[in-house]
This record gives C-alpha cells, structure tokens and sequence, in this order.
C-alpha cells in the first residue's frame, strides 16, 4: 500500500489513488414480490469516470449503487469492480466506498476522529492516519477544523468531513448517495463545482446518484437515465438533454415542447403546429428544444414559419420565457435578453423552428 502511495504522489499531499473500471451485466434485484427494482440491468463504467445516475424517486438508483457496494445483494446478474468479479465479496472486502446523503458522522468524535475512523478500524499505525487525515482534510478544504465538534459544523462542511472519511481508505471507486441533497441551492452549486473539480484531480471513478437533472449534467462525464428500474438511456450530458431516447426521458430532463407528428414524406413532416421542412429522422413526436425557438427578426433566419400568440412572459434575468400559444400546442421559447424590448402577454409574434433544434422521439 504504501508503495503505491509513493507511486502516485501528488504534491503536497501523501495520497494514493487508482480507478477501477465497473461492469454491470443484467443485474436483477426484487424487493418482497414486488415489482422488480432493478430489471436486467446491464451498465460498463469507464474507470477514472465521473459516472451518474439520474433518475426519479422508485426507479431504481440508490438500489444499483447498493448493489456496488455490497449492502445489496442482486437476484441474479454479475457485477466486476476492476475486473474481479464481486460475487460474495462483503463490503469491507470491496475497494469502494460511499457517502451518503445523511453523511453518517459519529457526533461524539471530531472531525480528525471522524477521517480517520476507518483507518483505525483496518490498524493503520497511527502516525501514518494523522498523515492521511491531514492531507485529504487539506484537499477537501477542511484542513483547520480538523479538531472541531462535528456538531459545530455547518451543512458545508459536514459534507466535505463525509467525503474525506471517504477518501481516506484510498478506495478505486467512490459512491455517492445523493450527499448534495439536503444544502441550500448556493451552496450545492458551489460543491457540484468542487466535487468535479476533486474528482478530476484524483483521477478515481466516482459514481453519482440524484434525482437532480440540472447537478446531473454539470458534473457527469456520463449519466445513465433509470426508468422502472432499467436503463432508459446512457449518454453524455449533452446527448441526453439534446437527444433524449423517448418522451420518458425528455420529460424527465425537463423538456416541454412535444408535437405529434401526423405524417412524414421525404422533405419534411406535417404536425399539429404546421408543415415543417427538414430531416427530422423517425419517431411519432417533435421535441423543440426551447433555445432553438426563434421569434420574429431572428425567426426569419429559419425556414419554417407560423404565427403564434403570447401567452405568458416569465423574466429570468438573462433569458425570457415566453409561452406560445399556437392552435392547440402550446410551445415554450427561451430568448436571449440583449437590452431589447420584449415581447408582451397578447401580442402575436413570428415563430421560426428549425430541424438542427429538434430531436424526434418515441413514446
């Protein structure tokens, strides 16, 4: 072990980290007769990713990652952790460890205490936990609190204490539970950013439960979607959000704009908004993203053209969002703000779509 701290060095701290490669084949796990939790699952995580899973409440997230971790055991289906299969391999026999969104601290023991809690377990010398427990403090900021009462903690840093106990056993693969959950919205933007940038820094394969689509898609190198406990979609952020797989998973993502599409030929479709010209691919829906939707002079740029009415204006400081009435759709746009009127509730306005802005969808 300590050879392979030596070997990976980083300067100013004493730290050791390797990345594991996961492989998930078609992992069933049921609850008491019920609906299966997860449904022949089937995932290859990259090692040295940054690895999340997205979905809703039920669908089947935080079972998987129990599944990693060994405090569930899958009905059927393999699981690898670097190669080696982990049939029968307890947790503490896993190199793996999680945080959870309760953080689990030992409110009689300081933050020090706290780091170090695991290293004492497997009889680490002492000098060498004071060691450890130092630099990772150091690397997840909390390096001056170390003697501090957890109870004199704020929600912050509670959760950097969390990590670092995490981090100190040097395992191949962190999990984490949702452990941005329970902070305050300016906070957990600023530890998304942090936790990205640790995890870019340690090169360790992180996996990332939420239900959170937007923390999702700033942190992730890659994010699989969980629908009823299988895998809906796995893709970057960025070809999730632009090119969902279903309407499943656009919902989900929080898009809006859906259109039927009534009939296809070889140059366009017919919908319930219009004739559309463009390659808009298979599929039975349209999903406009809102940012391509273009109104009035820059709606012009675009071949396809229609009329629609203002219905709501919401002021979101740098972009506007304006609900479109058209016929029997109603579409949302999201517009730029360059110190330029907007447009009012009432007013009728020029609406251009074009197919670089849209996906096309199954249900």
């Amino acid at each position: 072990m300590h050879g392979r701290r030596e070997a990976m060095r980083m300067t100013g701290h004493a730290l050791a980290r390797t990345a594991s490669s996961i492989r998930i084949e078609a992992v069933t796990k049921s609850f008491e007769r019920e609906v299966a939790a997860l449904d022949s699952v089937t995932l290859d995580i990259e090692a040295g990713e940054f690895f999340t899973l997205l979905g809703p409440s039920g669908c089947g997230k935080t079972t998987l990652l129990r599944v990693l971790a060994g405090l569930e055991q899958p009905d059927s289906g393999r699981v690898e952790i670097g190669g080696r299969s982990m049939a029968g391999v307890p947790p503490h026999r896993r190199s793996v460890n999680t945080v959870f969104q309760s953080y689990a601290l030992f409110p009689h023991r300081n933050v020090r205490q706290n780091i170090g809690f695991g290293l004492e377990m497997q009889g680490v010398p002492g000098a060498e936990i004071a060691e450890r427990s130092q630099a990772i403090a150091e690397l997840t900021g909390i390096g001056t609190l170390l003697d501090r009462d957890v109870a004199q903690l704020s929600g912050g840093q509670r959760q950097r204490v969390a990590l670092a106990r995490a981090l100190v056993n040097e395992p191949d693969v962190l999990l984490l539970d949702e452990p941005l959950s329970a902070l305050d919205a300016g906070l957990r933007a600023h530890l998304q950013l942090e936790l990205k940038r640790l995890q870019r820094r340690l090169g360790m394969t992180f996996v990332f439960v939420t239900h959170d689509q937007e923390e999702a898609m700033v942190m992730s190198d890659r994010i699989a979607v969980l629908n009823a406990g299988r895998i809906a979609q796995v893709d970057t952020p960025q070809g999730v959000y632009e090119a969902p797989a279903d309407l499943f998973v656009a919902r989900f993502m929080g898009h809006e704009n859906f259109v039927p599409i009534r009939q296809r030929d070889a140059t366009g479709v017919d919908t319930a908004i219009g004739r559309l010209d463009g390659d808009f691919g298979g599929g039975t829906h349209l999903l406009l993203r809102p940012e391509a939707i273009r109104l009035d002079s820059d709606a012009r740029e675009v071949p396809n053209r229609f009329m629609a009415r203002v219905s709501e204006r919401l002021y979101r400081g740098g972009m506007t969002e304006y609900r479109l009435d058209c016929g029997d759709i109603q579409l949302m746009a999201s517009c730029a703000n360059r110190g330029q009127p907007g447009h009012e509730v009432g007013e009728t306005v020029e609406v251009g779509v074009s197919d670089r802005g849209t996906a096309t969808l199954a249900d």
